[in-house]
């Protein structure tokens, strides 16, 4: 798959991970697992639903 998450947007989804995260393991739930999500999509620079609403924040794939 062609790379859709940018410099910017990838610090802000690994940010976002962290924080769910934490707050999973300090309110001990399943639903700090949620945070993987983000945390997936900032590490490989990948998001499907990105790519089913046709949008790239990546300026390399994007031709910017």
């Amino acid at each position: 798959m062609k790379k859709n998450v940018g410099k910017t947007d990838t610090i802000i989804r690994i940010l976002l991970a962290v924080i769910i995260g934490a707050i999973g393991v300090y309110y001990q739930s399943w639903w700090g697992l949620l945070g993987l999500i983000p945390l997936l999509t900032g590490i490989f620079k990948v998001c499907l639903l990105y790519s089913v609403f046709g949008i790239n924040t990546c300026p390399v794939e994007s031709g910017k």
